[in-house]
């Protein structure tokens, strides 16, 4: 009976301290929501500033030629903050009466004398994933979700672009006239429907291009309808900076002067391209013989030895003394889901050799690839693959429910955001189809670290059928797993 009663006591203790840490945090949040809004206008140090009209209509510009005010919605900040707090207010609500619930039965159970049902540790966990931790995280995310804007600097023009609502966004923000025509709306013909039901079509450029500006005006510098300039390290340039999709140009892709004609498909697969099919312009090497794993100056780091196609050749296929538990072969993965891997995604960082170890198989592989100081998207398409030339940030080009399996393997480390692999890993659950696999492949993290990562991958409920933590050295660990994604009907 002591020991029940220690149980009882203790989750009623636990269930206690969790409503007091919720209402400290709402006072906390509220106080910090708060200080933001006023300190972002200055109104804190002095409240006797509210009452004169004249330097609240300055700060709060009820001037529609301000600009501040038309972009930035109060509304949807004000519904924002209604939605968080009805979310932690829900959560409260919840917790308050789990615990009159649990009250009652004890009350209940003594009074008829009859041991009192504790809940296992397995009920104890799904209850706080399902009650407590995920509604929190909504919450946490929803906040930082808030931004409150700045007010521009007094006597500034308040930016440089223009603020017409009839005017097409962006137009006057560029100075090169190819990239102004670019993001300029273009209209139908004759005022026809397009094949996507539309009446105008604009060109597409990523957000942080804006921040680029200088950059992008000289990659849209050409001659239309000549050889494009050999600037694809400027075109990469952007886009990893956040400037993708890059927009389109009109002019012709140089291409290598030695090209040759590719080996045949059986062959491409494990064997280097001719040196002459790649331009080898903008890289520390001029041939692949110097992307050897044995050049220290070879120019790239990502993947040591992912050029040399003999070791590339045994990977995913052979297990040896010296292999880790983290290391899956690609017949062990293909087993979990006999003759359903059909189509996937590589998003690594690689030439196409696990493309090629799964062609082997009849599964059709794309491989996503930037050339990060080595040829690697030449490289995957000379063996006879599909590269997929695509940055970490942009959303993938594919429809939901569609992919048979995603794997990845050294693009995502313990260098990586939390939110930022939170949005890329609910990108991969869209495309994922129900029973589609993840495969982490040897994700590397410090020690420290892995809790917060391990709990991105399994926030998601997927089936384990497998899940391994080894260590990398002293501070550092591989988590290598193979999940399936669950029916959501």
């Amino acid at each position: 009976m002591e020991g029940l009663c220690f149980a009882r006591c203790r989750f009623t203790r636990l269930m206690a301290a969790m409503q007091l840490a919720m209402v400290v945090l709402v006072v906390v949040i509220s106080m910090a929501s708060l200080h933001r809004f006023y300190a972002t206008h200055s109104l804190l140090p002095g409240l006797a500033s509210v009452a004169d009209p004249a330097r609240c209509s300055s700060k709060f510009h009820t001037d529609d030629t301000a600009g501040f005010s038309s972009s930035f919605d109060v509304r949807a900040l004000a519904d924002r903050v209604d939605e968080v707090l009805v979310q932690l207010a829900e959560l409260q609500d919840k917790l308050e009466a789990t615990a009159l619930k649990v009250a009652k039965q004890s009350k209940k159970s003594k009074a008829r004398r009859r041991p009192q049902e504790n809940m296992t540790m397995p009920e104890f966990r799904r209850f706080l994933e399902d009650e407590v931790i995920h509604p929190l995280y909504s919450a946490h995310i929803a906040l930082r979700l808030i931004r409150i804007p700045r007010p521009p600097d007094e006597g500034g023009d308040g930016g440089d672009a223009s603020s017409s609502s009839g005017m097409d966004p962006l137009v006057n923000f560029f100075a090169s006239e190819e990239t102004r025509k670019y993001v300029t709306a273009k209209g139908n013909r004759d005022g026809l429907p397009s094949v996507y039901g539309t009446n105008r079509t604009y060109g597409s450029v990523g957000h942080a291009c804006v921040l680029m500006r200088r950059e992008l005006d000289e990659y849209m510098s050409y001659d239309v309808g000549a050889r494009c300039p050999d600037d694809w390290d400027l075109g990469q340039r952007l886009m990893l900076g956040g400037c993708d999709p890059l927009p389109r140009r009109r002019c012709l892709a140089p291409a290598s002067k030695l090209f040759r004609r590719p080996l045949p498909v059986n062959e491409s697969l494990w064997t280097l391209p001719d040196d002459g099919n790649v331009r080898w312009s903008h890289y520390h090497c001029r041939g692949y013989r110097c992307l050897s794993a044995r050049n220290q100056r070879r120019g790239y780091d990502r993947c040591v030895g992912c050029f040399d196609m003999d070791r590339e050749r045994q990977r995913w296929a052979n297990r040896t003394a010296s292999s880790s538990l983290a290391n899956f072969l690609v017949d062990d993965v293909l087993a979990a889901k006999p003759g359903e891997v059909r189509i996937g995604l590589d998003m690594s960082v690689g030439t196409g050799s696990f493309a090629a170890r799964m062609r082997e198989r009849g599964v059709t592989i794309v491989s996503a690839a930037m050339n990060l100081g080595a040829p690697f998207a030449e490289t995957i398409a000379l063996r006879g693959l599909v590269p997929l030339y695509a940055t970490m940030s942009q959303r993938l080009p594919l429809f939901d429910n569609t992919m048979d399996l995603v794997h990845t393997a050294g693009l995502f480390e313990g260098w990586v955001d939390l939110q930022l692999l939170d949005f890329v890993l609910f990108d991969w659950d869209r495309v994922l189809r129900p029973g589609g696999l993840l495969w982490v492949d040897k994700f590397a993290c410090a020690r420290k670290d892995l809790d917060d990562y391990m709990y991105m991958f399994l926030q998601f409920r997927y089936k384990k059928h497998r899940w391994v933590v080894s260590f990398k050295s002293k501070d550092e660990v591989y988590l290598s797993a193979l999940l399936e994604k669950p029916p959501r009907s």
